[in-house]
């Protein structure tokens, strides 16, 4: 693991070997490698650098030696700040610290700010360094952090338009994850794309409660509800267990709602999963239509963003769902859709397609569209069959192309070897 580099790195490198013009912003699920990615491109580059988590008490690391602090700064001044509030005083204070260590240094100087969410209206004191920066012709280049998506996309559109380039992390693929820990097929479509859980695999317990507690509950309780308006905070947390649980289904608002037990509405919960989808953890897709005007409006596909999630919440064990043909039917099909969700591109959607033919309902397990490409996906994780009624339908009714993905198709592996683009663009 210590040597692989996510594709990211060497966007970021090129980043910040050139001089500050916007601010590098960037964002994705935890666990999905940003820091390490900032790390491994800081450790490449000719300029110093610092990297501070804003939490309180978070980490601060530095390029400099023996400290990150300049040779001015007391060891008493270097206490009080490390233990001052993470407010705008603060990030003045920081600021004005790299300022001078990029103005010292003939090749600049970087400061990277981890889980900038934190940090509260952090975005019109960014502006204004920045801006004053910009100004004054300091070299020092700028990084935030975060995996909060939301806030940190109203924070960048609000006051920093124009003045930020993104750069999102997904999911660790298959292909990252078999490259940089050995994965099996099998231990990919189970475990799913969580470095850091790869140490806690040899116990299931243990691997079972970091992901609940180091994964999910962060995601939920830190990048959702302390930072955005939610009413019904337990409602929340049980759409996610009830949406993980039933990955690979199509469940209307209102039966969900008849398992969360909640007198909540519909629009409620579809706001709840859409912020769930923003955080890495959950996504409903829409039923493909004729007119895109009704695919809002339709039941939704449940999937998980990382099969890691699904497998923690059935609580079995990989032997146990594997055993379970059912289980691992589902657990592969949401492999296959959390892998097109992760690596299609902001220009093409991922829905499902389900409608009647005669007295029959037929469907297609995945749906996938940019631009004038349409391609309709069949997740085949049993024995091979000839008969697919419900590809035949919506490539008779849409005139559109066909896949099968495992049996009797093109082999699972080699599917989520590539983005989900290549399929789609495939002549």
């Amino acid at each position: 693991m210590a040597d692989y580099r996510r594709p990211q790195v060497a966007t970021i490198v090129e980043r910040l070997s050139e001089p500050p013009e916007r601010l590098l912003a960037i964002f994705g699920p935890r666990q999905s490698g940003k820091t390490t990615a900032v790390r491994q491109a800081l450790e490449t580059i000719r300029r110093g650098w610092r990297i501070i988590a804003v939490e309180p008490g978070g980490t601060d690391w530095s390029s400099d030696e023996p400290g990150p602090f300049d040779t001015d700064v007391t060891a008493e001044r270097h206490a009080r700040l490390s233990s001052a509030p993470r407010d705008a005083e603060w990030l003045i204070e920081v600021w004005e610290q790299c300022r001078h260590r990029a103005k010292e240094s003939p090749d600049g100087y970087v400061l990277v700010l981890d889980e900038i969410q934190e940090l509260r209206n952090w975005s019109a004191v960014v502006k204004g360094l920045w801006d004053a920066d910009r100004a004054s012709g300091c070299p020092l280049l700028v990084v935030i952090l975060g995996s909060a998506p939301l806030p940190i996309q109203a924070g960048l559109n609000e006051s920093l338009m124009g003045r930020f380039e993104p750069i999102v992390f997904r999911h660790w693929s298959f292909t990252e994850m078999a490259t940089a820990f050995g994965f099996s097929l099998d231990e990919y479509i189970y475990y799913g794309g969580y470095p850091g859980a790869t140490e806690h695999m040899s116990g299931h317990e243990e691997w079972h409660r970091y992901v609940r507690s180091g994964l999910v509950e962060p995601s939920i309780d830190r990048d959702v509800i302390s930072l955005t308006s939610i009413r019904k905070p337990a409602l929340m947390r049980r759409l996610f267990e009830v949406g993980a649980r039933y990955s690979g289904q199509i469940l209307s608002y209102t039966k969900m709602l008849g398992q969360l037990q909640d007198a909540g509405n519909t629009t409620t919960l579809a706001s709840y999963l859409h912020l769930l989808t923003q955080v890495g953890l959950l996504a409903g897709l829409n039923k493909h239509v004729e007119r895109a005007v009704s695919a809002k409006a339709s039941t939704p596909k449940l999937n998980v963003l990382n099969t890691g999630l699904m497998s923690m919440v059935s609580g079995y064990r990989i032997d146990e769902a594997q055993a379970d043909r059912s289980l691992w039917g589902r657990l592969t099909e949401s492999a296959v859709g959390a892998h097109l969700l992760n690596t299609m591109p902001s220009s093409g959607e991922v829905r499902y397609w389900r409608d009647r033919r005669g007295r029959s309902v037929v469907e297609v397990d995945f749906v996938v569209n940019r631009g004038p490409h349409l391609v309709g996906i069949e997740v085949k994780s049993g024995a091979a069959s000839d008969a697919l009624p419900g590809l035949d339908e919506f490539r008779r009714r849409f005139d559109a192309r066909t896949l099968v993905v495992g049996e009797g198709g093109v082999p699972l592996d080699e599917f989520l070897s590539v983005p989900a683009t290549e399929w789609i663009e495939e002549s």
